[in-house]
């Protein structure tokens, strides 16, 4: 099995969920696991990881992880066969809330791409484009775009692939598309 990263992301409700979904399934073997970085706090979060949930049916073993997500990785990607991570977007806001500071949120993201690194099968990853709109108003909001875009642009500089989603729509932007 070749061992690979990629990335899809794209704005909300592009479809990177699924797309990630279709191509983590795409690999050989029965031991998916999914490793989710939400934490749903109200009712509409809860019935969006229901939703989710559902698409992946039993065919995946679930690991939370909306803090360690980076010890994580290097456990599961010991033995699984493929690693789904959904999302980036969320371990980000949870780092942030936990601890704002921007220079450790750095550190946690370069250890994320050494734990895929390290990880013996492939990995596909899925986040949020959130530099692509106006400029937040408050610090917080704008210390969580730009965390957002450098741990991106970090993870998306180790990717073999980098895949877009534009309304439901593919677009490889780094490497072939996946398999």
């Amino acid at each position: 099995m070749k061992k690979e990263l990629t990335l899809v992301i794209g704005g909300c409700r592009s479809g990177k969920s699924r797309h990630a979904l279709k191509l983590a399934e795409s690999y050989p073997g029965a031991h998916r696991v999914f490793i989710a970085t939400c934490e749903p706090k109200d009712e509409e979060m809860r019935d969006r990881v229901a939703r989710h949930q559902a698409e992946r049916q039993n065919r995946w073993q679930t690991q939370e992880a909306p803090l360690a997500l980076a010890e994580a990785v290097k456990k599961l990607g010991e033995a699984a066969d493929v690693l789904l991570v959904d999302c980036l977007t969320l371990w980000i806001s949870n780092r942030i809330l936990q601890q704002p500071d921007e220079t450790q949120l750095l550190s946690a993201g370069e250890r994320l791409v050494g734990a895929f690194a390290a990880a013996k099968c492939p990995i596909v990853v899925v986040s949020n484009e959130v530099g692509t709109g106006i400029v937040p108003e408050n610090a917080l909001a704008r210390t969580y775009r730009d965390a957002v875009g450098t741990v991106n642009r970090i993870v998306a500089a180790s990717a073999d692939t980098v895949i877009w989603m534009v309304a439901g729509i593919p677009v490889p932007i780094k490497g072939a598309p996946a398999p």
